[in-house]
């Protein structure tokens, strides 16, 4: 199980930091991401972070989004800085055991998902 919180509404520049707690077996071995859906876009991926703490991002995030996680507390965050109108959508967060570094970033991948979280940018 996988639960989203630290969505909401904020400015063009405003800030925002997602936490997604896991309660799944093995979290460490699990490939982590934070995937984004707007309406009438299928979803993309956004930032992925694997066992190890490498880290990848979507061009349109990167140096605006982080990704990290915490393996004690089985949680994954995003902080988004900067943040844009076209940010605007659900995000949801989620997990798999995923080896291909190519497969990190297809949803389809992932066995585990969260209910997601509104995240609106005005």
């Amino acid at each position: 199980q996988l639960v989203e919180s630290g969505g909401g509404s904020v400015q063009a520049g405003g800030a925002l930091r997602l936490s997604c707690a896991a309660s799944i077996f093995r979290y460490s071995i699990h490939c982590m991401a934070w995937f984004r859906q707007a309406p009438g876009t299928e979803r993309e991926a956004v930032a992925t972070v694997d066992t190890y703490g490498n880290t990848d991002y979507a061009d349109s995030v990167k140096g605006r989004f982080t990704i990290s996680r915490d393996n004690a507390k089985n949680t994954v965050y995003l902080q988004m800085n900067s943040l844009k109108p076209e940010d605007t959508a659900i995000y949801y967060c989620a997990a798999g055991v995923i080896n291909s570094v190519s497969s990190q970033l297809v949803p389809t991948a992932y066995k585990y998902w969260g209910q997601g979280t509104q995240v609106t940018v005005s």
